[in-house]
């Protein structure tokens, strides 16, 4: 079975049913070298034993206010970068060991617009603290897109180096939309730019007085929902029933609407808040009567499902309930005070994942390949795999597991290759009819290795020989079964024998 294009399954292994290989591949596709390929065999399999990755990890708003004038109005939240995963320690102790020093193995950054040049004056400079979790994290506060860039959209620019001067690459974010300020319209479903679906992630912030120096974000530390002047967190926002349990709630899907009743899940802990009611603000007004769908930077309250008008609070770095007041004159109004008002806006993620740990490189790690997809077609004598993301180039190898892939490079989105035989991980597959999946990765001529959370699943076909069984597990002795295969073999050919 295939599956459809442009369909993205990281979540869900790709299964292909297999049998012995009897045709070869296209012959303008060159094969590896065996002595080389020998080599790069063992370091993945040394790679998939311990893998020592490094991960940039890029947060950022999916839109952006432009500023006009002299004003300058920085993006909010400001992108944040985090480095995570044992490959960072090890490359830099590996810089330390050569070059003798302390200074040399920091990671220090440089992050712009994709419209500026290359000097480094444009950009904003990063500097890398570690914290508690061993992340390096940094963020540009002072990051702004001004009148004169035209432009509807445009990407973030981040350059990595270690401290003496090596550089490690460079990487992009998503794009991001430019708008002139919040829409104060009803908003309409046909402009889906801005309104906000069910599913989709989030960030929220609070402004005291309307002063940027009293930003505060919505974050989670150590288990608990907090508000940081420093750090945010990405929320899923999920549209739920209104007789959801605190514990169970069914998903929907839809945009969302005031009035709703929805769930903030923390994207990186699984942390989520109680059932909440969505109100929109205006002059500090909850209203309990607005339905419209919700649009980016508005001003928005959440009220705790069931409760005698509490509403979700800060105070200071504390998240607590606050109650608000009824308004006499206006049933459909509620007073709030500054902290129970929020801004939320849409955000993205994008992660670049390689590991120099067995590579000697020497090239910048860029451009870092995403997989998006996977297509498969043809079947039997010969399959094809088709992976589907961006940033690919023409020095990339697929690799299934251990097993090097015969590729060709197709574009920048598009590699193509010829899946390898089952027998390139088990000879007797032909005995033990189990399916065996393998991670899919990329890797690039010099040994830099790209991991993806893709996976590949050779599965036996059902209808090989009547009334054959397929095993669903590995079995834990697979020795005692071979045996018993071959002596059932041996004892069944010896009937047939004697019969004729």
């Amino acid at each position: 079975p295939s599956l459809p294009a442009g369909a993205a399954v990281p979540a869900e292994p790709l299964t292909h049913p297999c049998r012995p290989r009897s045709r070869s591949p296209p012959r303008c596709w060159l094969r590896p070298n065996p002595y080389q390929a020998s080599l790069l065999r063992d370091s993945v399999r040394r790679y998939l034993q311990l893998p020592a990755d490094q991960t940039v990890l890029i947060l950022h708003a999916k839109v952006a206010q432009k500023s006009y004038g002299n004003e300058k109005r920085f993006f909010c939240p400001p992108p944040c970068v985090y480095l995570s995963g044992p490959g960072w320690k090890l490359k830099q102790e590996q810089i330390k060991a050569r070059d003798l020093g302390e200074a040399g193995f920091r990671v220090c950054g440089y992050m712009g617009l994709d419209s500026m040049g290359s000097s480094l004056m444009e950009t904003q400079k990063l500097s890398f603290e570690e914290q508690p979790d061993m992340k390096g994290f940094s963020c540009a506060k002072a990051l702004y897109i001004s009148d004169t860039d035209k432009r509807k959209h445009f990407r973030l620019v981040l350059k990595l180096f270690f401290s003496n001067g090596q550089e490690i690459g460079t990487f992009h974010s998503k794009l991001i939309k430019v708008i002139s300020k919040p829409s104060q319209k009803k908003q309409s479903l046909k402009n889906t730019d801005l309104c906000i679906s069910s599913g989709s992630k989030v960030s929220l912030f609070n402004r005291l007085r309307s002063q940027t120096v009293s930003t505060r974000y919505l974050s989670v530390e150590g288990g608990a929902f907090i508000a940081s002047a420093r750090q945010w967190a990405a929320f899923t926002l999920h549209l739920a029933d209104e007789c959801c349990s605190r514990s169970e709630f069914p998903l929907r899907e839809g945009y969302i609407r005031y009035g709703s009743v929805v769930r903030l899940v923390c994207t990186d802990t699984g942390v989520t808040l109680p059932p909440l009611i969505i109100r929109k603000v205006m002059k500090q007004y909850a209203m309990l009567d607005v339905d419209e769908p919700i649009s980016q930077l508005h001003k928005c309250a959440f009220q705790f499902q069931g409760s005698d008008r509490m509403y979700l609070c800060l105070s200071t770095e504390k998240v607590i309930q606050f109650q608000a007041s009824p308004c006499p004159k206006e049933a459909n109004r509620e007073l709030l005070n500054d902290g129970s008002c929020w801004t939320i806006i849409s955000t993205e993620t994008v992660e670049y994942t390689f590991s120099e740990s067995l590579a000697c490189v020497r090239e910048p790690v860029s451009p870092v390949p995403l997989i998006a997809a996977l297509q498969l077609t043809g079947g039997g004598d010969v399959a094809m795999l088709e992976v589907q993301g961006e940033y690919f180039h023409a020095h990339l190898k697929v690799w299934f597991g251990d097993v090097e892939a015969e590729t060709m490079y197709r574009s920048p989105k598009s590699l193509v290759c010829v899946v390898p035989d089952v027998s390139a991980f088990r000879s007797d597959w032909r005995w033990l009819r189990y399916p065996i999946t393998v991670p899919l990765l990329l890797m690039r001529d010099d040994g830099l290795i790209y991991s993806s959370s893709f996976t590949f699943t050779y599965t036996p076909e059902q209808s090989c020989i009547p009334g054959q069984q397929v095993l669903s597990d590995v079995p834990q002795d697979s020795d005692k079964l071979l045996d018993s295969i071959h002596q059932e073999f041996t004892r069944t050919n010896f009937h047939l024998f004697m019969q004729t």
